[in-house]
């Protein structure tokens, strides 16, 4: 049995020398770095592997010397990287190895002071570059190349990319991390991402709802596009705050008269829930309503789903707004579901209602939720609540960066919290 060194700027290139001077048969004994990269030069790797004497004298007498080259067939070195961890792996467990006793005997007595136990780190070293490999695998349609991204940001641009989030500002952060992320944490995938995580979490405004103190009154308004689940946010937030979490006085207006159906679920929730309820056609009805419930400690205000283009309907809920001198806080409801060109354009439309809040629905029905980063980034505007089901009155969480960043990165998990 005999050992031969090899050297490279990063395991699979050492990996890829080895193989080509000493034939895939050969048994990678060890894998270390032995020069840490600075400004000025590269890092330094050192393989050993061991071979056969046969197998050594003939690739000696058969194989010329090689260069540190790097294959530009990014596919075939996965691939053979893969092989010869698969070996590695074998040396790890003398029952499914394909080595024989004695060849792990030689290999023994000649390195007695080999480190299995960091051999093993490294082989998860290895899997992590194959990762990172397999990421670089860009889009080909998609002009990336100018971004300058380095292998190991490949996995969190991609997932990023796929969630719906706007490139502009995809492109803009990964600039932003890659000039100002410390060095330490861009030596891999996994804490490229956790700093994603962090990053990602700070960029999202968030406004949580606080008690309401004695004496105090609040009015909350609900507008948005038809089928976004307006009037079951509005339920799970009346159940909340009247007995869940809270012990409010909780009273309830509709405006959304234009549909039968509407009116007999505000009223059958308000029914079960023992809540006061209002129904209102025009302004004077509206300030009537409102003066009626001044008791209550919170008023939620239901209104007419419309598309964001019908100016008439959503010029209706502004003169209900301005019909009264009642602080009233106005939260766009919008749906998760919804292409980030729609969320857009439904906030352009509804933005003259002075929008106080963000809440969003329908988190259950989708996988994407770039998209509503993307539109709280561009709006500034700060998100309340996250709807994550139709049941009345469990599925809503308050809203929170950790959450939404979970949900982008790592998909919607239903956890049904109050508080």
């Amino acid at each position: 049995m005999k050992l031969f060194t090899f050297t490279a700027t990063s395991p699979s290139i050492a990996l890829q020398k080895a193989q080509k001077a000493c034939g895939r048969d050969a048994l990678v004994v060890s894998t270390k770095q032995i020069r840490k990269k600075s400004l000025t030069s590269d890092a330094l790797y050192e393989l050993v592997i061991a071979v056969e004497d046969k197998v050594a004298l003939e690739k000696q007498t058969k194989t010329p010397k090689l260069k540190a080259t790097f294959d530009d067939d990014i596919l075939d070195n996965i691939s053979k990287t893969a092989k010869q961890l698969s070996r590695l792996e074998n040396l790890s467990n003398p029952l499914e190895s394909r080595v024989t006793q004695s060849s792990i005997e030689a290999i023994k007595s000649e390195q007695k002071h080999s480190d299995f136990s960091q051999l093993k780190d490294e082989i998860g070293l290895l899997s992590d570059k194959i990762k990172i490999l397999q990421n670089m695998l860009w889009d080909e349609k998609e002009d990336v190349k100018e971004l300058s991204i380095p292998p190991e940001f490949a996995e969190i641009y991609n997932k990023a990319k796929s969630s719906g989030m706007k490139k502009e500002h995809l492109d803009e952060i990964m600039q932003e991390s890659i000039k100002l992320m410390p060095p330490y944490m861009k030596n891999s995938s996994k804490t490229v991402k956790r700093y994603f995580f962090v990053l990602l979490k700070k960029m999202i405004p968030t406004r949580i709802e606080k008690p309401i103190s004695k004496g105090e009154k609040k009015i909350m308004m609900f507008v948005g596009p038809t089928g976004v689940g307006k009037t079951t946010t509005l339920a799970k937030l009346a159940a909340k705050y009247s007995f869940l979490k809270h012990k409010n006085r909780v009273g309830i207006i509709t405006l959304d008269t234009y549909r039968i159906g509407a009116l007999e679920q505000i009223f059958h929730y308000a029914k079960m829930m023992k809540l006061p309820v209002q129904d209102v056609i025009d302004s004077e009805d509206f300030k009537k309503a409102l003066n009626s419930l001044l008791y209550c400690d919170l008023i939620l205000i239901d209104t007419a789903g419309s598309s964001q283009h019908d100016k008439e309907k959503i010029l209706k809920i502004a003169n209900f707004l301005k019909s009264t001198d009642h602080k009233i806080d106005v939260n766009l409801v919008l749906s998760a579901t919804s292409k980030l060109q729609d969320l857009e354009d439904a906030y352009k439309n509804f933005s003259f209602l002075d929008i106080d809040t963000l809440i969003f629905t329908k988190f259950d029905e989708t996988r994407g939720f770039g998209n509503i980063f993307s539109l709280i980034k561009s709006s500034a505007k700060p998100t309340s609540y996250f709807s994550t089901g139709q049941e009345v009155p469990d599925d809503i969480e308050e809203a929170s960066g950790d959450f939404l960043v979970s949900c982008i990165f790592e998909g919607f998990v239903n956890k049904k919290v109050y508080s």
